[in-house]
């Protein structure tokens, strides 16, 4: 009986060593309970009765032959980037089917929409307007729906290249670009040489008018120096004034001195010269000259000056008679 068990133990235990598997961090599993589509979240689950699908990023390239406005082929490279969507993983199930390749299917179905977008896009333009831009912006629009349609989530979309199939008119196309590109460096290269026209001739406005600025600062530097230089000259003049009329009151109350006291005139340099003259020689003239100072003391001075001497020679005269006669 024992045996029994522990061979019904053992089968079971490699029952479930078979069945049970353990669930990796980057895997989802799905169950169907009733009809709907559960998660498992435990860390076991049985392989048989579930449905384990990566969370993992799965990319495509896509080599499309499309067409251009006149009916020229054209070929654009793309690829995709995409993972599913765990908000919609029914749509997932429908599209993909209840296997693990469901995303690769999804996947497919979604390249195929793009594939119609694509084609549908490229046949309104001409192929000089059509640009990887432009299709990228497109498909941006237009995918959305994958998520609710087929389960999945897009992660990137990159346009790689758009070839003309058409070697001739490929060529055309490049030197038509050429010539544009050309163009555009020469319009930019003259724009270039008015920007440093005009550059240069703002910087010499600035320098001009820099210029004027220091010749009026110099200007009013030189006026304020002269009116300095003015001011010091007029300063002089009425210093020179002053002690002119400083002299002028001096002369003046020197004379009325003299007026007061005739006898002070032989103090004068004018007497002590004449004196001097007539003690050296007895019967000649003596000849006083006054400097332009002396004369502007005014013509009463002088006359003062003529009475003293004429009084001081007659009694130099009669003093030499009184000696002869004694003399005698």
């Amino acid at each position: 009986m024992i045996l029994v068990v522990l061979i019904i133990v053992l089968i079971l235990i490699l029952l479930l060593s078979y069945e049970l598997r353990i669930r990796k961090p980057d895997e989802l599993v799905l169950a169907e309970k009733e009809g709907k589509i559960i998660f498992r979240k435990g860390r076991f689950y049985p392989r048989h009765f579930s449905l384990v699908l990566p969370r993992t990023i799965y990319s495509s390239q896509l080599n499309i032959d499309a067409t251009a406005k006149g009916s020229l082929d054209i070929k654009v490279k793309l690829s995709i980037a995409v993972t599913l969507s765990q908000e919609n993983i029914n749509s997932l199930i429908k599209t993909g089917g209840w296997n693990k390749s469901a995303v690769q299917k999804a996947t497919k179905e979604l390249e195929t929409l793009i594939h119609s977008f694509v084609r549908e896009f490229t046949e309104r333009f001409g192929i000089e307007e059509l640009t990887s831009e432009k299709i990228y912006n497109h498909l941006m629009s237009k995918v959305n729906i994958s998520k609710e349609t087929f389960g999945l989530d897009i992660i990137s979309i990159s346009i790689q290249s758009i070839e003309i199939v058409d070697s001739k008119i490929a060529d055309a196309i490049k030197q038509q670009e050429s010539a544009r590109i050309f163009e555009q460096t020469e319009l930019l290269n003259q724009k270039a040489r008015i920007s440093a026209a005009k550059a240069k001739l703002k910087a010499d406005e600035e320098i001009a008018i820099m210029e004027n600025e220091l010749e009026l600062k110099k200007y009013d530097l030189k006026k304020v120096e002269l009116e300095k230089e003015s001011e010091i000259s007029d300063k002089k003049v009425m210093d020179e004034l002053k002690r002119k009329r400083l002299e002028l009151d001096y002369e003046k109350e020197e004379l009325e001195i003299l007026k007061k006291n005739p006898e002070l005139l032989i103090l004068t340099p004018q007497a002590a010269r004449l004196a001097e003259a007539s003690q050296s020689l007895k019967n000649a003239r003596t000849i006083v000259t006054l400097s332009p100072n002396e004369i502007s003391q005014g013509g009463e001075l002088i006359g003062l000056f003529q009475k003293f001497l004429q009084s001081y020679l007659n009694n130099y005269e009669q003093l030499n008679q009184k000696k002869k006669s004694k003399e005698d």
